[in-house]
């Protein structure tokens, strides 16, 4: 399979991006439980935890004073302005929060819709900031972030620093009886017992019991991180309303210029093809009307000549029709379509369609386009000597009504929920969808529609590329 159609990109280990900055996918010769106590991620997220109860401190002290001072001038018109401006401050932290979140946490949150007033006036943008659902958001943030930063930083500090002094008990026991006067660390005493950490034992026991503290240290700390993730992705984010309609704007101009495109080569098509052999065809029956009295033999060639000029013109205007909606997709639906595109590839191609019913008209092209262009994939840059196409109906069981066999078919007692177009071939591998050529725009044509495109592409194949597209009948 080729990383795109088009160009031949490949090269790559395929499969696409992780999009994480911590490569999970990276290969390791230390399991992760060893190498956790002194990945640079645990001190980062350790750093984070210190760093909460200070910068929460703040903002609880900021956030109560400018509550409380609103809330009481409420009476008056003062109100409504500091309360605004207490807002206003809580978005300001919420900057400071993102910022290390990104850089400690390696969480990326998109900064939230700016509080914009009708007029420009300083009423109008109180009015505006209190009627902000994100503002208030950032003002709950700081109510609930300060007993938590106390909790996580107790937790915290206390295991890292047990685990790694229990850890390396050995190194400074001499400290006690040097400098203190004891034998060592002092377990247990009372009136009459002492109990000292000073044999060789007891400083390997202590050593041990270290040892499992620090390598279940990290993940404690990588917990307590977990809910900061939470709370600043949650809080101090974009609305979901908002980010969903940036979503759809942006969808929405993919859309737009996905057609806009395929209009341009529509139009390049019958530009550079049908529309030069008609010219043509239109030129010869010219010169054959012309030279029919005097030479009817030159002018039989011609019109001869001219007869092939128009069963290739209408070739053309065939596969150009195929190719944007075909007649057979019309009459007799997917099954019979994509056996159409795969009697046309250059290597075997198996297609396996079961559907229970048809899908809406405008997903049943999108998928026929998705496969036709994988399977140009194959033909051009895969190098393979067969290929799959199957395509399946994911549906939500109805509790009650089926059994929960997984090989259970879907039938119409399912709740359709998603096409899924599966592509394999024994090609030589190295797809990648983030590579930026053809399978990056059409992951993008499947993004539009709320659908998705993964690719598993190791270096020397197999290829196996998934389409997901929203199920509508």
């Amino acid at each position: 399979m080729a990383t795109a159609y088009g160009s031949d990109t490949r090269g790559g280990q395929g499969g696409g991006s992780t999009g994480s900055w911590d490569r999970p996918d990276e290969k390791h010769f230390f399991p992760a439980v060893l190498r956790a106590p002194v990945e640079s991620r645990t001190w980062r997220e350790l750093l984070y935890l210190l760093l909460s109860l200070p910068i929460s401190i703040v903002l609880f002290t900021l956030v109560v004073t400018t509550v409380s001072l609103g809330a009481g001038l409420m009476v008056t018109f003062l109100g409504i302005p500091v309360l605004a401006a207490g807002l206003a401050v809580c978005r300001g932290f919420g900057v400071l929060e993102r910022l290390r979140a990104r850089a400690l946490l390696r969480l990326d949150v998109a900064d939230p819709e700016p509080v914009r007033g009708r007029t420009g006036g300083v009423f109008s943008w109180a009015g505006a900031a209190l009627r902000s659902g994100t503002s208030w958001r950032h003002l709950l943030y700081g109510f609930l972030h300060f007993p938590w930063a106390v909790f996580a930083f107790t937790v915290a500090v206390t295991v890292v620093t047990t685990a790694w002094s229990m850890f390396t008990y050995p190194l400074w026991a001499w400290v006690f009886p040097a400098y203190v006067g004891v034998d060592g660390l002092q377990l247990y005493g009372d009136a009459t017992h002492r109990v000292y950490l000073d044999s060789a034992f007891e400083l390997t026991a202590t050593c041990g019991v270290g040892l499992l503290l620090v390598l279940v240290s990290p993940w404690i700390v990588r917990g307590l991180a977990s809910v900061d993730r939470v709370m600043v992705a949650g809080l101090l984010g974009p609305s979901r309303l908002v980010t969903r309609v940036v979503e759809l704007e942006s969808d929405r101009g993919v859309v737009v210029d996905t057609a806009a495109a395929d209009l341009r080569r529509i139009e390049r098509d019958l530009h550079d093809g049908a529309q030069a052999r008609l010219a043509a065809l239109a030129m010869e029956l010219g010169l054959a009307k012309e030279r029919l009295a005097e030479d009817p033999d030159a002018a039989a060639r011609l019109i001869d000549g001219a007869h092939g000029e128009v069963k290739v013109a209408l070739q053309e205007l065939r596969d150009l029709a195929r190719d944007i909606h075909p007649a057979v997709l019309t009459d007799r639906g997917l099954d019979a379509a994509l056996s159409s595109v795969a009697s046309r590839c250059s290597v075997p191609v198996s297609v396996d369609v079961e559907l229970p019913l048809r899908p809406a008209r405008a997903v049943e092209n999108l998928a026929y386009v998705t496969v036709s262009e994988l399977l140009r994939n194959v033909t051009r840059h895969a190098g393979a000597t067969r290929a799959s196409v199957t395509v399946r109906q994911t549906a939500d069981r109805q509790k009650g009504q089926r059994g929960h066999d997984p090989s259970d078919r879907p039938s119409h007692l399912d709740r359709p929920d998603h096409l899924v177009i599966r592509v394999d071939d024994d090609g030589r591998g190295g797809a990648d969808v983030t590579a930026g050529g053809g399978l990056a725009g059409l992951a993008e044509r499947l993004r539009a529609v709320d659908g998705n495109l993964t690719v598993q592409s190791p270096a020397g194949g197999p290829t196996t590329v998934t389409a997901r597209l929203p199920w509508r009948d």
